[in-house]
């Protein structure tokens, strides 16, 4: 059971290419971070909203599987799926060939809440985050 979701589109820009001529592995990361990114505004609990109430949420874990390779101007659709959020956040991404559909990477991260004050984990989510996926789950 997915908690929300989010799609987002990019088309493979030439500076993400490595001397190969595909995208640098380290760019599907990146992918996945506008992806997470976007997921959490939807949420209404974004980055700035978390250091706002006092929380951030570095990543503890990140595993990837690397399918095919992207190419330039290749138009990816990325979606981000929230699994889990308490104790931790856990997402699933993947992304696939907008045309051919093809699954070309997964991923999955675990964020760990920690106070942004004490840096001590916590394994309640904030308020601030419940209160989105709640309005999410009504509308």
């Amino acid at each position: 059971m997915s908690y929300a979701e989010e799609e987002i589109e990019i088309e493979v820009p030439f500076f993400d290419l490595d001397p190969m001529n595909v995208v640098w592995h380290g760019n599907y990361v990146k992918y996945t971070e506008i992806a997470r990114c976007k997921l959490l505004e939807k949420i209404g609990y974004s980055y700035p909203e978390m250091v706002r109430d006092g929380y951030v949420y570095p990543i503890a874990k990140m595993d990837m599987k690397f399918i095919k390779s992207a190419t330039l101007s290749q138009k990816l659709l990325i979606k981000a799926s929230l699994e889990e959020y308490e104790p931790s956040l856990k997402i699933k991404y993947e992304i696939k060939d907008i045309q051919s559909k093809d699954v070309i990477f997964k991923a999955s991260t675990m964020q760990i809440c920690v106070d942004a004050v004490s840096r001590k984990s916590l394994y309640d989510a904030p308020q601030g985050l419940k209160e989105g996926l709640k309005c999410l789950s009504i509308s």
